[in-house]
């Protein structure tokens, strides 16, 4: 699932609980669900910080290696 659509869920979930009127074990079951989908979701994220750094740290390299007047 793309992380676009799990944020969606998880906002969806979250407004379930907020509203309120739930059993308490339904409430219990969307809860887990949404600590599930949030951590999906934030090692997306962690993974994608990764991408960017990595990406920053080649362009960072390349651009001392342009400026190196050797």
């Amino acid at each position: 699932m793309k992380f676009e659509e799990q944020m969606q869920q998880l906002s969806a979930l979250v407004a379930k609980l907020e509203a309120g009127g739930l059993s308490l074990e339904e409430s219990i079951r969307l809860y887990g669900e949404g600590v599930t989908l949030a951590a999906n979701c934030k090692a997306e994220l962690d993974a994608a910080k990764l991408t960017v750094t990595e990406y920053d740290k080649q362009n960072a390299e390349s651009d001392d290696a342009a400026s190196d007047p050797s």
